[in-house]
């Protein structure tokens, strides 16, 4: 069956902490959660304005503290941009120190992804082929742990059915997977639908975002994704290709988590995206229940 979860993105403009977002989890009947995780510390981290995590952190204690609040982990987000030239050096750390940490919290995916743009001087080819060195360094801790490694729509390469293509076929493994993203592949100008339908036996967590009238009459086809819906989910342009995308989940049996990625302006707006995503995944549920 789908479940629901939420990134802790939604709170970074009101400058909540992580356990902020458990409780609001816990109020809205949320069990899974998603955030960042941040290799080191950071002041705004520590004065408790960021709703983050620190590998710093000790994975056990959080993951009581979590299920205290009846909540746990869908994905914890590394998505250090793999096409950068310095990725090898500090994204493929980033990503493994992650992978480990994770494995201790409970939480078995992990999300990666690109750059917006395709890096100066360089060819496709050579970008290509750094990125399949990373993740084929990245896959070999992830298989020790058994964690699955997402690849998500949201750079350059990513967006692009054809890349994302190759990127998935790296290497034959049941780890190497793709975490959707509805909002991401629908500004980046491709149809959210038809991505979803070439890559839907490779998909392991969604995220679902809408999008704005007015970003995507301004920004359709010049970015490459977005944070957070700026705008509740159910009210923007994607709702439809949304819906069909649901459609996609239900002919698959999908089970796994639909992640809800909004702005959150402190409760209202995530929280009448979170009414309108419910029932959809309870219609959806039901058309898998058969």
């Amino acid at each position: 069956m789908i479940e629901i979860g939420f990134h802790t993105d939604a709170f970074n403009s009101a400058y909540w902490n992580f356990e902020q977002c458990l409780e609001w989890a816990q109020r809205n009947d949320v069990h899974y959660i998603e955030c960042g995780t941040i290799d080191g510390v950071s002041w705004l981290h520590g004065l408790g304005y960021q709703p983050h995590v620190s590998l710093w952190e000790d994975p056990l204690a959080l993951r009581e503290k979590m299920a205290r609040y009846g909540v746990r982990f869908s994905q914890l987000d590394a998505a250090y941009p793999l096409s950068l030239p310095n990725a090898p050096a500090l994204g493929e750390t980033y990503i493994t120190n992650s992978i480990r940490w994770a494995y201790l919290a409970g939480c078995d995916h992990i999300d990666t992804t690109d750059h917006m743009h395709k890096p100066a001087g360089e060819t496709d080819e050579a970008v290509l082929e750094r990125m399949k060195r990373i993740y084929g360094n990245v896959l070999d801790v992830a298989a020790r742990y058994n964690v699955i490694i997402n690849i998500e729509p949201h750079g350059y390469y990513t967006t692009k059915p054809e890349f994302m293509e190759r990127m998935l076929n790296f290497f034959d493994t049941p780890l190497l997977r793709m975490n959707m993203d509805t909002g991401n592949t629908f500004i980046a100008g491709q149809d959210p639908v038809a991505f979803l339908e070439r890559f839907k036996r490779r998909v392991s967590h969604v995220h679902v975002k809408d999008v704005s009238h007015s970003l995507a009459a301004a920004m359709r086809g010049e970015l490459t994704g977005i944070a957070v819906s700026q705008t509740a989910i159910g009210d923007g342009v994607n709702v439809d290709n949304i819906r069909r995308c649901f459609d996609i989940l239900a002919a698959i049996g999908y089970d796994g988590i639909v992640s809800i990625e909004c702005e959150g302006q402190g409760g209202p707006m995530i929280e009448k995206s979170l009414g309108w995503v419910r029932q959809l995944v309870d219609e959806t549920n039901e058309r898998i229940r058969g």
